[in-house]
């Protein structure tokens, strides 16, 4: 396990690969190396002046020093990082799992606005972000409920997130894109993503 220190000099000498990531198989992979994602989740916290839900610089600086130091290499954020922060991540050698809100906005299929607003944010979000080292991938929302599912129609709800998916790949096409499932919505099928991931709460 690599010190503090020595987290801190690797980061200066750049010794953080910026190749981006890929999917082969079951693996995440850094050019030719496997990738082991040892990550944690980080936040949401409430909003500075600036409308983001993260710490200061000096607090995400510490924190991110100290996930470092323990054989973290991957952060997972709720909500769009700024650049400062996927800066900050960088110069630890940790990678960001970019949480997009889509979840938010409630029964979203019923109004093609809303529906338009939410591509439009994601197109915009990965925009900013494309091509940033320390970026793993994108999450296009979060454990929509099933309820909402259920309104929908599974269909019209994969439809949906596949269509994010493209939206993202438009705006960065080298980044990878997954969905947050969770238990009670398991049955989607959302083949094209390119990793499955879920939310898993260990009850005892």
């Amino acid at each position: 396990m690599k010190s503090y220190q020595e987290v801190l000099r690797a980061a200066e000498r750049g010794s953080v690969p910026d190749t981006p990531p890929r999917v082969q198989g079951k693996f995440f992979f850094l050019g030719d190396e496997k990738l082991y994602v040892r990550g944690v989740t980080y936040g949401t916290f409430r909003s500075n002046e600036q409308g983001e839900e993260f710490p200061p610089l000096k607090v995400v600086n510490r924190d991110f020093a100290r996930m470092a130091a323990t054989g973290v290499n991957a952060v997972r954020t709720y909500t769009p990082p700024p650049l400062w922060l996927l800066d900050a991540a960088h110069r630890q050698g940790l990678r960001i799992m970019a949480g997009l809100p889509v979840e938010r906005s409630v029964a979203f299929l019923d109004y093609r606005k809303c529906a338009r607003s939410i591509e439009e944010m994601v197109r915009a979000e990965v925009r900013a972000r494309a091509g940033h080292p320390a970026i793993l991938c994108y999450t296009i929302g979060n454990e929509i409920p099933a309820s909402i599912v259920r309104w929908h129609g599974r269909r019209k709800l994969e439809r949906f997130l596949e269509r994010l998916y493209w939206a993202a790949k438009d705006e960065d096409p080298q980044c990878l894109v997954t969905y947050v499932n969770y238990p009670s919505t398991e049955y989607l099928h959302l083949s094209f993503l390119d990793f499955a991931c879920f939310n898993v709460y260990l009850e005892s």
